[in-house]
């Protein structure tokens, strides 16, 4: 006889909570290896979790709506229908039955999620493991696709539902790389967002004489960027003229390059040169990052802001990082992003430009060492070298830096780079 524990998973290394969205199982039901049980809803998405483990759904101790600590019990298995009402019974604080049922085991949290201690939640992946999300192993047997023969895209080597149409030839692939986390040497000062509890149904409009509680990434973002305030911060402004990267935009737009993608890499690219820039803090020194993954600020319908991360940005085409971006901002406004694709920034961008701000200054992200605030591009009259008054489109860019581990110079440095590079050469982004 077993009767096993069902635990809220970390679904990223900064969730202290989890919010049940949703029990795909309910009471009773027979659950199977590998089938999604609940879906949680960590900081920034809605995550299936899987069991390893096969029996029946006896008793939900954590109901849809409601919130639990990371590694928190949320539900019991049975391994027999006999064994139910014992399960049953362990919710009751003055039963008998929880003296005597065996150690309980946790249910796994799916292998698409960053790994978590298996004193809470159990191993996350298992090397030689097919593993593949719920959808696209939904698609998979509708297309009749052979599982084995593919190789997942996701974290982990995950099979989702992209890969499945791309091996039908219904998308073209996405070159994007899939940043597997790193066991973490220095530990990041800044507290980590706390999910808080959310009613189920979120009111997104203004009503006067009403309180409107937080959405779940609302309260993601507030803990982050009250943490971001421990930081010393300075702030340098720098204008550049976009008359030539505005041409180019013109010239590739109708290839599928998007402005973002463009800033974006002209950002990556100058960071080569300026490593400290794309560095961030801890208490045992300067953490350099191996890759340069530039994070984008985006506000999300429903309030609330995530960060969708082209990864190794640098290194990647101006097509298919321009791919990347429009695949990660529609599963942004979903809520299907993975862990890795909003958490593994190490530089991010904020553009208000599009809104018209000429000029405005951004809170540095924890974790980070700087985010770049960029306005709009206007007409300006300026003057020449050769003395004469010329038209030219300009934008107030504006970095803030963590001065504990970037100086001035640093910043000016890299910004004038940016600046020569928008200026002189923009031609080179598409190479």
């Amino acid at each position: 006889m077993s009767i096993n524990e069902v635990f809220m998973p970390a679904l990223s290394s900064t969730m202290t909570e989890g919010k049940i969205v949703s029990w795909v199982k309910s009471p009773g039901d027979k659950v199977e290896k590998g089938e999604t049980v609940v879906v949680v809803e960590s900081d920034k998405a809605d995550m299936d979790v899987e069991t390893f483990y096969e029996g029946y759904l006896a008793h939900i101790i954590v109901a849809a709506g409601e919130t639990a600590p990371v590694g928190a019990a949320i539900a019991y298995i049975a391994e027999t229908e006999a064994e139910i009402p014992t399960a049953k019974s362990l919710a009751n604080p003055g039963g008998t039955a929880a003296s005597s049922a065996p150690s309980p085991v946790p249910v796994a949290a799916p292998a698409l999620v960053a790994p978590v201690t298996t004193s809470q939640n159990g191993s996350n992946h298992q090397p030689g493991r097919v593993v593949v999300s719920p959808r696209a192993r939904k698609l998979a047997k509708e297309l009749k696709v052979d599982l084995n023969t593919l190789k997942g895209s996701g974290p982990y080597g995950r099979i989702v539902a992209e890969d499945i149409e791309v091996a039908v030839g219904k998308v073209p692939p996405v070159t994007t790389s899939v940043v597997t986390p790193a066991p973490v040497t220095a530990p990041v000062t800044a507290p980590a967002p706390v999910v808080t509890p959310v009613p189920t149904q979120v009111v997104t409009s203004s009503v006067p004489g009403q309180v409107v509680p937080f959405t779940t990434l609302q309260n993601a973002v507030i803990r982050g960027m009250v943490a971001s305030l421990s930081a010393p911060v300075f702030r340098v402004s720098y204008t550049i003229s976009t008359d030539g990267l505005d041409k180019l935009y013109k010239q590739i737009k109708s290839k599928g390059v998007t402005m973002t993608a463009l800033l974006a890499k002209a950002v990556a690219v100058t960071l080569q040169k300026h490593p400290i820039l794309n560095a961030s803090y801890s208490d045992q020194g300067v953490v350099n990052h191996s890759d340069i993954n530039i994070s984008v600020a985006v506000a999300m319908d429903d309030g609330g802001l995530i960060t969708p991360v082209l990864q190794n940005a640098d290194a990647i085409d101006i097509y298919s990082l321009s791919r990347n971006w429009k695949s990660l901002v529609e599963r942004a406004r979903t809520k299907q992003l993975q862990p890795a694709e909003y958490n593994s920034g190490t530089f991010t961008l904020s553009n208000l430009g599009m809104f018209g701000v000429d000029t405005f200054d951004a809170i540095l992200p924890p974790g980070q060492g700087s985010i770049l605030a960029i306005g709009a591009s206007r007409p300006q009259v300026v003057a020449t070298a050769d003395g004469l008054f010329a038209v030219r489109q300009q934008m107030q860019v504006t970095i803030t830096c963590d001065h504990r581990i970037i100086y001035g110079a640093d910043a000016a440095g890299f910004l004038q780079d940016l600046a020569k590079l928008i200026e002189t050469n923009p031609q080179s982004l598409t190479m």
